[in-house]
């Protein structure tokens, strides 16, 4: 007997998105806009927009491009596009005068990039289906496109940035991170100012490698020590290292580059995403807080280390235990070091209070939640930020994600 047959004609689907691929190797940026319009028309639809999320994670605002729709930026709290971007579902909207407006969130793998709007007449499950996959590519295009051009960056940027800001944006990974046995999400205030705060972290087979750290000062200086700090924290995560040999490779590199007057505090940890197994070192950081059900039970307490650069012995790593649905939040002290009305420090109490009055609310997912912590904090500071501020969430599963590498 002969092989079986298998039809490789190419469909309506595949001919749409197979255009796409074909053309975005070569595609100049500027071009990408028109031919996602084109894209869009093809299968009937309209008015499309391409809404990206600014540094401040406040609104959604437009790309402009040819063929696009151009309207006002988008509310993040509480417009239909916020809510496809925040909750990384579909949002369809029945318009008063006939058609569907569909908001489509943009993913590069987890990674929020922004959100797809376009207009169709009707909506159905093929419809929903294609424009999925296509939103899928559109923001692999974005990604790839964004490394070397500025426009997507001036379309996100809402106000002046300082230097050290670019600098510390242009050093951080995706703000987000999800993969079935743990998702992470981090933010840095104030957005166009920060200087010496940053993360980073990395998923290699079973652990989850982060850091989070303060490089002492303000403006370049401490953003140029804070890239060293990352730059050498990378390095080390790179040549498999232990969390302790992570320490004290950074903790030798500012010491030579910026002399025995300098440090950065760390935050380091090694999270085993099988087992919820966490090892900790802290280097000078508040400790960070363990919450549960919504609610902070305990604090993550370690073996005191000296910040990094001030050439101390090799750490003692303290672990500890997570459960499934455990959440682990990290913060440098701009959050609770902030003066509120009357001149008293903000303080550890009140953000701890805000994590539990917040956690009462059905949870909106990771990168919600944790933008929601970051808003009311704001709130309850009276808005100021007067030194850099920075979140970091990690929330553990547990299981496998083994059934993702085979096909049905």
């Amino acid at each position: 007997m002969g092989e079986e047959s298998v039809d490789r004609s190419e469909g309506f689907g595949e001919r749409l998105l197979g255009l796409l691929l074909d053309r975005a190797r070569l595609m100049p940026p500027q071009l990408v806009a028109p031919l996602i319009a084109e894209e869009v028309a093809g299968i009937g639809g309209r008015d499309v927009s391409i809404l990206l999320q600014d540094y401040a994670q406040e609104v959604l605002v437009p790309l402009a491009g040819g063929k696009l729709h151009v309207g006002q930026p988008e509310p993040m709290a509480e417009s239909p596009a916020g809510r496809a971007f925040l909750s990384a579902e579909v949002v369809e909207v029945p318009r008063a005068h006939g058609g569907v407006r569909m908001y489509l969130p943009l993913l590069d793998g987890s990674d929020q990039v922004g959100v797809m709007a376009l207009t169709l007449d009707a909506v159905g499950d093929d419809d929903r289906r294609l424009l999925r996959r296509l939103a899928g590519l559109v923001a692999d295009m974005l990604v790839t496109k964004n490394a070397y051009t500025d426009l997507f960056f001036l379309a996100r940027r809402r106000e002046p940035m300082s230097v050290s800001a670019e600098i510390q944006w242009s050093l951080l990974p995706p703000l987000t991170m999800t993969v079935p046995q743990v998702a992470v999400a981090g933010i840095l205030e104030p957005a166009y100012r920060v200087a010496g705060d940053s993360f980073d972290y990395a998923l290699n087979d079973n652990v989850l490698h982060t850091a989070v750290i303060d490089a002492m000062g303000h403006g370049l200086d401490a953003a140029v020590m804070a890239t060293v700090a990352i730059g050498a924290y990378r390095h080390a995560r790179r040549v498999f290292v232990s969390l302790a040999e992570k320490y004290v490779f950074m903790d030798d590199a500012i010491s030579r580059q910026f002399g025995p007057d300098h440090f950065v505090t760390a935050q380091l940890m090694h999270i085993n995403i099988a087992t919820g197994e966490l090892e900790l070192v802290n280097a000078g950081h508040p400790a960070p807080l363990l919450i549960r059900h919504g609610r902070v039970v305990r604090k993550l307490e370690s073996a005191t280390t000296l910040p990094v650069g001030f050439g101390g012995d090799e750490p003692r790593i303290r672990e500890h235990m997570l459960q499934p649905g455990d959440r682990v939040l990290c913060y440098t002290d701009g959050i609770i070091e902030e003066h509120v009305a009357g001149g008293e420090l903000f303080g550890e109490e009140r953000l701890i209070h805000c994590v539990n009055r917040l956690g009462e609310e059905p949870s909106q997912g990771l990168r919600a939640d944790l933008r929601g912590l970051s808003h009311t904090l704001k709130r309850e500071r009276g808005g100021r930020t007067t030194d850099d501020a920075t979140l970091f969430m990690i929330e553990w599963h547990g299981g496998a994600a083994d059934h993702l590498a085979v096909l049905d």
